[in-house]
């Protein structure tokens, strides 16, 4: 394809495929490439065809390109939307060595062998895992580069605003103005550096200026009376609550994401214009005639000398005419027998048929009805397609209108309104005054004139019958014979189609190419194009980076570590740090040989006492008239029944029966309680009770306060604890067993500020549970130790704690159980056969699934090898000789007061089969264990109540 710039090239220098070239200020790659007379500047996902310059905005689906400029590489970027900047080196994805030169092009000899769904047929003898390795190496388009990671600068912002617009056309910029002027708060969004939208390059007169000029100045005007508009924006999906996700581009800043919330959303996106689909449809050469206006209008580029509009509607015709005026010898090959007459200078051709174009690696002629006209470049408009993604996205549906041949929004959601092209009005004074009126305008908006006033589009659908391959989807390599294919093996829904054939699925997101596949379809098929239907619209409606999506969430800012208040005192005492529950507690203390001092903590918290920092675990109040009935809800024990200053310990269930954590809750009063969930469970359990409050309880009644970390919680376990409890000087708290026996809760206070001691244990012994507030808790430490010293204290850290417990069979949701397991499957059956009242979970608990009887069950392992089980390690059956995993190892650990090892486990059937050997296998070694109680140490209690 011959292409020239009409005027100076510029002076911004580039690299393309390795060759040096030179673009202007403003220009995007795209622009710089066809400016410059580059032609094949991409090859296709499957066949590896050249492929041109399609579109000249977000629906290009040919010109992707890795990009690195200043050091840093993006991958996959849109030629069409990137803008030029000095020194910038990229290459076209998917080809080596280059675009013009792909050694790969040869697989395009062997589509007949490559039809849509080959891999399903062809790879599966004698076995896919063969063929799947470089199966996936061909897959994907760009490359990332190993040796830059993108840094996080990306900003997330939050805002909210009375009325957000999607689009700064003629249609939204008269809605924003209208919304301003009603004294609302506005929002709006355009994806382009420009204001304007089609104005930027379809001649108009609105209020008396030039399109462009009357944009700028609405631009202006709004963001002086205080609008926020955000250009170079992409509002790219609408979810729950009006929420829309924005990326904003900022040029030498970092990209920002905005989660908005809007009270109404008028979506005022606009249209693209539609391909014809006919033989050899992909060659370079061959563009969207919107496209080439734009090119022509924004940049200077004149895709062509020799160019042929092949159309259905009247909008090319002002296309042609400002081609002609360029410079270009112009052909109009309408497909109608009647419409506009032909713009001077320009040579029109009526009911003719597009039969193909000649030309290997690019457009040498056009044949029409037969005849073939020479040409470098064939524009096609095959009518428009309004962009309906948002809406659809937020739920609304659409409706055919026949007379526009397309899908529009077939009624009104709450929360939003489609105006302008997005909703079917084309003509430039019936956008304005929708617009208008969709933002809150009353009277006469604002008046335009413009030569694009009318449509008068006639279907040019697929052709089954045409020779040659015709191209639906050119990123991915779907052709009409693949639709015909995909209806032939009954994969006639449009959602089939699109999977079985990847119709739709490339990064334009089918863009140019859903509604000629689903018209394909629908003629194949003998539907209509609204029996056959559309597919599902999903965020996002372009590519975003995932750069823009995480944000700052990296390394410890997507996962930070929770710090203990008293983490430089466990420093100070050679504490050894691990991550427990998105914590950073310690493991053990005072050396580096970590199991040695987990068995001498481990003994002194048998022997005498130990301290433990359990602050992270839930420290959660409810209150309220309804906390009763909201914690009843929520779990699986009765909680209401409970008398103050009295604990209970039980579990709660996702909806599914499965046990999502295990804990205690005090109640402090019929109106008072506190939730201590596990530590890790802590957001997840606040969230939970949150949701039900709002549900089937009255807000106003019952409100949730996370109290977790304005509390300090200190431990004291072992036979001792009691003595050292009573040596801190608590006041007002009797530490009698009559006064505090296991499982109660009394307030008093310590040093002046309150304080709770909690008689429970997570060790099997005597415990008390002191808290404090945070701010107080290095000095109640402190006084532990001392009081401590005389019983030979010891602090004892979370490796210790998890081998006491084990001893005792207690166990820690989510490493005891696994997505499976329910209540009954740990022997907690009685609340699910005598609870008469409703509870999350409930239900579930009463299915098959939850009845079967080879379910895995809660159990202890006894080792008969003398050795600790290796966690994991599968308890296995060989029926017929085969190994069958029956379940697993869960918790394993060497236990010094029992010497010997101990172990829990889930595994199937296990309550009836106490006593059995079974075998553990781990890593092709095979073990001998005794399914046991899950109690290995004092199994009657006596030490729990001293």
């Amino acid at each position: 394809m011959s292409s020239r710039r009409l005027g100076p090239l510029g002076e911004i220098p580039f690299r393309f495929d390795g060759k040096s070239y030179f673009g202007r200020e403003g220009d995007t790659l795209a622009s710089a490439l066809l400016a410059n007379g580059v032609s094949v500047v991409g090859r296709s996902f499957k066949y590896h065809r050249p492929r041109g310059v399609f579109g000249s905005w977000a629906e290009e689906p040919n010109a992707l390109f890795d990009v690195t400029a200043e050091g840093r590489t993006t991958p996959n970027a849109r030629g069409t939307t990137e803008f030029l900047r000095p020194g910038m080196d990229f290459r076209a994805v998917n080809a080596w060595p280059s675009a013009e030169h792909d050694r790969k092009g040869a697989l395009d000899r062997l589509h007949r062998f490559l039809p849509a769904g080959f891999y399903y047929k062809t790879f599966l003898w004698p076995d896919w895992a063969r063929f799947e390795g470089r199966i996936r190496a061909m897959a994907g388009l760009g490359r990332l580069d190993p040796d830059h990671a993108p840094p996080a600068d990306v900003a997330h912002r939050d805002a909210a605003c009375d009325l957000l617009v999607v689009g700064a056309g003629p249609a939204g910029l008269a809605a924003a103005m209208a919304g301003l002027r009603a004294g609302k708060r506005v929002t709006l969004v355009d994806d382009r550096p420009m204001p304007g939208g089609s104005l930027l390059w379809r001649p108009a007169i609105v209020d008396g200026m030039p399109g462009p000029q009357w944009a700028g100045g609405a631009v202006a005007w709004l963001r002086e009376n205080g609008a926020r508009v955000l250009l170079g924006t992409t509002a790219f999906g609408i979810y729950d609550h009006n929420l829309a996700a924005l990326w904003e581009r900022r040029g030498k800043e970092p990209d920002r994401l905005w989660r908005l919330r809007a009270g109404k959303i008028v979506v005022a996106a606009g249209a693209i214009d539609r391909p014809l689909v006919f033989p050899d449809n992909d060659r370079p050469g061959v563009m969207l005639a919107e496209a080439a206006l734009a090119f022509l209008r924004q940049h200077e580029v004149l895709v062509g000398d020799r160019i042929v509009v092949a159309t259905n509607n009247d909008r090319a015709f002002a296309t042609a005419a400002a081609l002609a005026k360029a410079g270009a010898a112009v052909t109009v090959a309408d497909l109608r027998q009647k419409g506009p007459p032909a713009p001077q200078g320009v040579s029109l051709r009526r009911g003719v048929t597009l039969e193909g174009v000649v030309g290997g690696r690019r457009v040498e002629g056009v044949t029409l009805g037969g005849e073939t006209i020479e040409a470098d470049a064939l524009l096609v408009s095959g009518g428009l397609t309004p962009s309906v993604h948002l809406f659809c996205q937020k739920g609304g549906k659409l409706a055919w209108d026949e007379s526009l041949l397309a899908f529009l929004p077939r009624e009104p959601i709450p929360g939003m309104v489609v105006a302008g092209a997005a909703n079917g009005r084309f003509a430039l004074s019936d956008a304005l005054a929708e617009g208008h009126r969709a933002g809150f305008g009353t009277g006469d908006g604002p008046r335009a004139h413009s030569d694009d006033e009318t449509y008068g589009i006639q279907p040019a659908w697929p052709l089954e019958n045409a020779k040659g391959r015709q191209w639906i989807d050119f990123q991915n390599d779907v052709t009409l014979k693949d639709v015909a294919l995909a209806a032939r093996e009954n994969f006639r829904s449009v959602e089939h189609l699109k999977r079985y054939t990847t119709l739709g699925m490339a990064t334009d997101q089918g863009k140019t190419s859903n509604l000629n596949g689903l018209a394909a379809m629908a003629a194949l098929t003998g539907r209509s194009i609204p029996e056959t239907g559309t597919t599902t619209y999903r965020p996002p409606v372009v590519p975003v980076p995932f750069t823009a999506i995480a944000g700052r969430r990296r390394g410890e800012f997507f996962n930070p570590a929770r710090r203990l208040v008293l983490e430089n005192e466990h420093r100070a005492l050679g504490a050894r740090f691990r991550e427990y529950g998105g914590w950073l507690r310690p493991a053990w203390y005072d050396g580096d040989d970590g199991e040695q001092a987990i068995q001498r903590e481990a003994r002194a918290a048998r022997d005498g006492v130990a301290i433990f920092d359990g602050s992270p675990l839930g420290k959660i109040e409810v209150m309220g008239p309804q906390a009763g009935a909201l914690l009843d809800f929520n779990s699986y024990n009765t909680i209401s029944t409970l008398k103050p200053g009295r604990i209970r310990y039980g579990f709660m269930l996702t909806e599914s029966g499965v046990v999502y954590d295990d804990g205690v809750t005090a109640k402090l009063g019929d109106d008072h309680y506190i939730v201590s969930c596990s530590s890790g469970h802590v957001p997840g359990v606040v969230l939970r009770l949150e949701e039900w409050r709002q549900d089937p309880f009255d807000p106003a009644n019952v409100f949730v306060h996370n109290m977790t970390a304005q509390w300090a919680t200190l431990t004291l376990t072992g036979p001792q604890s009691r003595r050292v409890a009573e040596k801190l000087g608590l006041e007002n708290l009797d530490l009698g067993d009559a006064a505090l026996p296991h499982m109660a809760l009394k307030r008093g206070t310590w040093r002046g500020s309150p304080a709770r001691v909690a008689r429970v244990s997570f060790t099997g012994d005597r415990s008390y549970e002191i808290s404090v507030p945070s701010a107080r808790a290095a000095e109640l430490f402190a006084a532990m130790q001392e009081a401590g010293k005389a019983f030979g204290a010891l602090a004892m850290g979370s490796e210790a704690l998890l081998l006491l417990r084990a001893e005792k069979g207690f166990l820690i949701a989510g490493k005891d159980t696994d997505g499976t397991t329910m209540p009954h499957d740990l022997g907690q059956a009685g609340p699910r056969d005598k609870r008469n009242g409703e509870y999350a979970g409930r239900r579930s608990l009463f299915m098959e699934e939850a009845r079967r009887p080879d379910r895995r069950q809660f159990v202890g392992l006894a080792s008969l090898d003398e050795r600790p089980l290796p966690t994991g390690a599968h308890g296995v059956e060989r029926a017929g000789g085969k190994p069958r995993s029956v379940g697993y190892v869960t918790s394993s650990y060497w236990s010094p007061t029992l010497s010997r090892p101990v172990a829990l486990g889930l595994i199937e059937r296990g309550f009836s089969r106490l006593g059995e050997e079974i075998e553990i296998f781990h890593l092709g070694q095979s073990l001998r264990a005794r399914i046991a109680p899950v109690c290995a140490f004092d199994p009657e209690g006596k030490r729990l109540d001293a």
